[in-house]
């Protein structure tokens, strides 16, 4: 495909750079949330399609908005006074032929199956009210969703935009994913409950020098007072830098909720393990890209991946294609020590017929002597692109 561009990156390594700065965060935090909310919806929606249609069709529902509650945390316990607000909006298709959708109800019911699911201490029935605005979409998007369905053709791509990814990722960046993912883990859970899900993990790189900055929201009523919360603190603290430590195989130099003080009788103790019941709000696409990371040294697109349709919108699919395309390159092709990919579209063509598809590598061969495979590469995922909707409904490609 003439389209498929193979450049030689000549540009400095991230992690050989004086200074570098990654960020995650956590599935308790209100952007995250959002974020699984907005996608979980897509995939309910999905799902419901196909059983009812055969087919999936057209949506987006990529607009979830968190407000914040009231509550008062306290050391054994606590309240929520003012429950969080959860606002869902999209566009979908609600009416066809003699069915017609609960889009309410499907989803009030998905959101809080998966706040059940995934932030322990929330009682969805007293804590949270969930709101939803989902309306038709637009009649020139829907008609270009249908033109290729009805046609059984290759979907056409319902925006112009790109996409972007890289592999493989480097110590730092392993560190803030492993730091918040071990804290989130159902083993370390069970070890320390008092851990809520609402962890945001800031790591800065000088030269060798690695800091890992965790704001983690502990559950109150797992902490008898001030002098259990310390020492809570330390435990987690020692058991997150040895596995950090262990990863990387560095010394990190890791810290916990810094604002604390134990002079003024000030931490951070929540009611229910996130922020979002007073101290946050959130949004859909301000948090983690599609690797699961926030990454300002490495390229990065804006879009917000989570609740878009998987079928036609490139905002989703250009995003974890160009990973998957960068992951394969790094993987399979021995001399190849680093990969960028880049991918746009044109709104209206096949979404496998991208403006330009640019696979940078770091090689320290000759670039033509493994052009061809990159280029393989690039275009058996092109060709794959058609598939890519399944692993986000099936829940295997996550967007945050």
């Amino acid at each position: 495909m003439a389209n498929i561009v193979i450049t030689p990156m000549t540009f400095k390594p991230v992690y050989e750079l004086d200074a570098e700065i990654v960020e995650r965060k956590g599935i308790g935090h209100p952007d995250t949330i959002c974020d699984y909310l907005a996608e979980n919806l897509s995939r309910e929606l999905c799902k419901w399609y196909i059983s009812e249609y055969g087919a999936i069709m057209h949506h987006n529902v990529d607009k979830a908005l968190l407000v914040g509650g009231v509550a008062r945390a306290e050391f054994g316990g606590g309240e929520v006074i003012e429950p969080i607000e959860i606002y869902l909006v999209g566009r979908a298709i609600l009416e066809k032929g003699s069915k017609r959708l609960d889009a309410h109800e499907l989803a009030v019911e998905s959101a809080k199956r998966w706040l059940k699911e995934n932030v322990k201490n929330i009682d969805v029935e007293r804590h949270v009210r969930i709101h939803t605005k989902i309306k038709p979409g637009s009649k020139d998007l829907v008609e270009l969703f249908e033109r290729f369905q009805k046609k059984g053709e290759m979907p056409l791509a319902n925006d112009t935009s790109f996409g972007v990814g890289y592999a493989p990722l480097d110590s730092l960046e392993r560190a803030v994913f492993e730091a918040e993912s071990f804290l989130n883990s159902s083993d370390m859970k069970k070890e320390h409950p008092e851990i809520g899900e609402d962890i945001k993990v800031m790591g800065v790189r000088i030269r060798d020098r690695y800091r890992l900055t965790i704001a983690l929201a502990f559950v109150g009523k797992y902490i008898k007072n001030i002098e259990d919360y310390f020492q809570k603190k330390e435990a987690i603290l020692k058991k997150v830098k040895e596995r950090v430590e262990g990863i990387v195989g560095k010394e990190v130099e890791v810290f916990i909720n810094t604002a604390d003080s134990k002079e003024e009788n000030s931490v951070y103790i929540t009611v229910t393990g996130t922020s979002a019941e007073q101290g946050d709000d959130g949004q859909v696409g301000r948090g983690n890209r599609v690797n699961g990371l926030i990454t300002p040294y490495r390229p990065m697109s804006l879009e917000a991946a989570a609740g878009k349709n998987p079928v036609s919108h490139i905002g989703k699919i250009y995003n974890r294609v160009a990973n998957l395309i960068s992951q394969r390159v790094v993987k399979e092709i021995e001399e190849v020590e680093e990969s960028y990919c880049y991918i746009v579209s044109q709104i209206g063509k096949p979404i496998n017929e991208p403006q330009v598809l640019d696979v940078s590598v770091r090689t320290k061969k000759d670039i033509k002597a493994i052009e061809e495979v990159v280029r393989k590469i690039a275009q058996e995922e092109l060709d794959r692109m058609p598939e890519v909707w399944k692993g986000f409904v099936e829940g295997l490609y996550p967007v945050a």
